[in-house]
């Protein structure tokens, strides 16, 4: 995972993460010369012709599919989309969710996968991570189509709007997912307006997407944090508070990775006076399980048409257990079906369950009443308790998908056995300030800092 970087200052770059180095080193100029030409037609178009900037849209995406990946690709994604937009017509949810999924599992199981994928002729690096991201991001798409056009009352859409809503660039390789109603909506706009601060607002987020880029990339070159915990030997030379250190950084960065990837996507979808999906909470933000998400488009689309959909209020145990393994399951066939996925899945399912079960006794009458007779500050920091337990629980069920199952297992060793009771109890403490901080923080409706103002205009 380590190769030469900065030869000036003889440093070596930590290169054990693929999507970063695809992104901003390997094809930086490929993916920013395609998404700058979206930029260009649309801004020529919504000057020009904005009632009709969604068909733009749609031609300059199919082009870039088809001179990126070649026609056969171009026609296994309009084949699919065909598919699911018949099934579409029965307005029938499960039909059009059985007939998604088993689409979805083409691409991700074999030998269906490499059976298609024989299909595409190329022999460019790239090949294999466009041909599953924008065959599985379809999917996802075509799904979200089929099951909003059940809920329309009159009528059909028109499988128009499912190929503009696809073939919109930005998101079609590497989303984010965002659902059929809020596109279809957006896109829609003719009356193209922006708020007085929003292009300084995009400015900005430019600029700190760009800061967060540089110093990841010097962080690589001092600190290989995603190489190491490769090395089970040398991580048993650690102390528990590197591994620990080490496992919680893993999982800040790859929400860094995906702030900054979804944020890049999402400042040229902003350009296009589209709202998309949020980037993740932060990491250190997080202390229960259903907050805990890493790609928030992703996240949306499962809320809405499987956890919410099955769960509804999320208060009665058996349908929040139905819902939970639905959604895992679903969340399993995305990833891709392997043994570490179904490890990971078993325990955010667990840890999402068990949440639920503990606020369900701890809401009964005897400690709730309880609960009700202490001030709203001790409240606080006694849920700060089980979210210190919690926070370390979503570390390590996660780093098993980040890292590798061995690595997970010897930092849970160490820090609940070997290292007990000094280092188990000193870890524990530390994090359950931070929860602490954390809760005061979204207690307070002070703390949230102001947006930056727009410069004022030169005279």
């Amino acid at each position: 995972g380590i190769k030469p970087g900065w030869h000036y200052f003889g440093r070596k770059m930590d290169v054990a993460d693929f999507e970063w180095a695809m992104w901003f080193t390997s094809f930086r100029n490929v993916i920013l010369f395609a998404l700058s030409g979206h930029v260009l037609f649309a801004k020529l178009c919504s000057m020009m012709v904005p009632q009709h900037r969604s068909v733009v849209y749609m031609l300059y995406g199919i082009l870039a599919v088809l001179g990126t990946m070649g026609s056969t690709y171009l026609m296994i994604i309009l084949s699919h989309c065909v598919v699911l937009y018949s099934v579409s017509l029965a307005k029938q949810k499960w039909l059009c969710f059985v007939s998604g999924l088993c689409s979805l599992a083409s691409f991700k199981l074999e030998p269906f996968s490499t059976w298609q994928s024989g299909f595409v002729t190329g022999t460019f690096d790239l090949q294999d991570v466009l041909f599953y991201g924008g065959s599985g991001f379809t999917i996802m798409r075509c799904m979200s189509f089929a099951l909003e056009n059940c809920e329309r009352k009159e009528g059909n859409y028109s499988i128009f709007n499912l190929l503009k809503y696809n073939f919109y660039l930005p998101f079609f390789f590497f989303g984010p997912v965002m659902t059929f109603d809020r596109f279809h909506t957006q896109v829609g706009t003719s009356e193209l307006r922006r708020k007085g601060d929003e292009m300084w607002n995009i400015r900005v987020q430019a600029v700190v997407h760009l800061g967060a880029i540089v110093v990841v990339d010097i962080f690589f070159h001092f600190f290989y944090i995603l190489t190491l915990p490769s090395d089970i030997k040398f991580m048993n030379q650690l102390s528990d508070w590197a591994l620990a250190g080490l496992a919680y950084s893993n999982l800040v960065y790859d929400w860094v990775k995906a702030a900054v990837m979804f944020g890049v996507i999402n400042t040229f979808s902003r350009l296009d006076h589209l709202d998309p999906p949020q980037p993740p909470k932060c990491i250190t933000m997080l202390y229960v399980f259903a907050e805990t998400h890493f790609d928030r488009g992703i996240n949306d689309w499962l809320c809405r048409y499987v956890y919410d959909y099955i769960g509804g209020e999320h208060k009665n145990i058996l349908k929040e257990l139905l819902a939970t393994i639905a959604t895992f399951l679903v969340t399993t066939l995305w990833l891709g079906p392997c043994e570490i996925v179904y490890i990971w899945s078993i325990c955010n399912c667990f840890g999402l369950n068990f949440e639920l079960w503990v606020q369900t006794f701890f809401g009964l009458k005897p400690f709730a009443s309880i609960e009700g007779s202490l001030s709203e500050a001790m409240s606080r920091r006694i849920r700060g308790f089980f979210g210190a337990v919690n926070f370390w629980a979503i570390v390590l069920y996660n780093i098993l998908a980040l890292n590798s199952l061995d690595f997970a297992l010897l930092v849970s060793e160490r820090i609940l056995f070997t290292g007990f009771p000094i280092s188990t109890l000193s870890i524990w403490f530390i994090t359950y300030c931070g929860v602490q901080l954390i809760k005061e923080r979204e207690h307070l409706p002070c703390c949230h800092l102001p947006t930056l103002p727009p410069p004022a205009p030169l005279n």
